[in-house]
């Protein structure tokens, strides 16, 4: 079995909390992210839009983009909108062969909201899940059909979170909607990972490696501290750092055969957690534990053709 392992440049900055970015340039993070080993890297706001530039750029870092957030608001607008926002998106990311566009539902959500506790979080009624899942596979249908695989990123603070949430949602939704595994935000809002790998193995494209510090967690408020003031307060890290076990993780997907990209998304204070230094911890760790799973991790980055 095959694998390749990317970054996110959220460890560099931080979208939602400007506090917790370094500043450095876009080349300076694909350097140190190629550095540590890592030959893809996900989108972020540094990243040019025209093709025509991100392909050199990604040449002369020798790294390929493994994927990218879109903030859908499918649970509450229409088809159309979320179609004329993504189109770009697929035409940058066909154009620089990505493997697929991360779905990051952020309406009714709170998780760039200060202001609201994690109990504050959205729920969805048994009737609006199924409309809504419904919506995404058909939304996920036609991104397919124009070139670009979406992944759905259930996520912390958001419509779906829970570990019962995101099976209503895949339950409701069809294959047309392929999932991203996120360990981190499985474990935080206190899923079993296994069990979700185990349930939903089918329908995974995509896996984030993202560890967390359980002894963070547990101490939230969550009557009163937000998704944000939990990740100012450290509890994302990569593997090797945190509370998981991504040698049980890792191994799991292997005996379902999961093949494809594992990405490093692990936002935390880079003053504290320097990123250079952090991508090499959780490579490493990462590297021991595809190799007992009995993964080739693919060490070329940009591709020579």
């Amino acid at each position: 079995m095959r694998a390749k392992l990317g970054m996110s440049p959220i460890a560099w900055w931080n979208d939602d909390l400007a506090e917790l970015s370094d500043d450095v340039s876009l080349e300076e993070c694909l350097a140190q992210s190629r550095s540590a080993g890592f030959t893809g890297m996900e989108m972020g706001r540094r990243f040019p839009s025209d093709p025509e530039i991100m392909l050199p750029i990604l040449k002369q870092a020798d790294v390929t983009l493994c994927g990218g957030w879109f903030s859908g608001t499918l649970v509450d607008e229409d088809m159309a909108d979320n179609k004329d926002r993504i189109q770009p998106m697929i035409d940058l990311f066909k154009a620089v062969n990505a493997p697929c566009i991360v779905y990051g539902e952020v309406g009714r959500s709170i998780q760039g909201d200060r202001s609201k506790p994690l109990a504050t979080k959205p729920r969805l009624s048994d009737d609006e899940m199924k409309a809504y899942a419904r919506r995404l596979t058909q939304f996920g249908e036609w991104c397919a059909e124009q070139g670009m695989p979406l992944s759905y990123h259930h996520h912390m603070a958001a419509v779906v979170e829970t570990e019962p949430e995101l099976d209503a949602f895949m339950r409701h939704s069809g294959e047309g909607i392929p999932l991203l595994l996120d360990a981190g935000h499985m474990a935080f809002a206190g899923g079993d990972v296994l069990r979700a790998i185990d349930n939903h193995h089918k329908r995974i494209n995509h896996v984030h490696v993202k560890d967390v510090r359980m002894a963070v967690i547990e101490k939230l408020d969550r009557q009163k501290q937000s998704f944000l003031d939990a990740v100012a307060l450290g509890a994302f890290t990569v593997p090797g750092d945190g509370s998981l076990d991504f040698g049980a993780i890792v191994e799991r997907l292997a005996n379902y055969g999961y093949e494809g990209w594992f990405v490093v998304e692990a936002e935390q204070d880079p003053k504290k957690n320097p990123p250079l230094k952090m991508a090499q911890v959780g490579y490493k760790e990462l590297m021991r534990v595809m190799t007992a799973a009995g993964y080739t991790v693919e060490t070329q980055g940009f591709p020579n053709a």
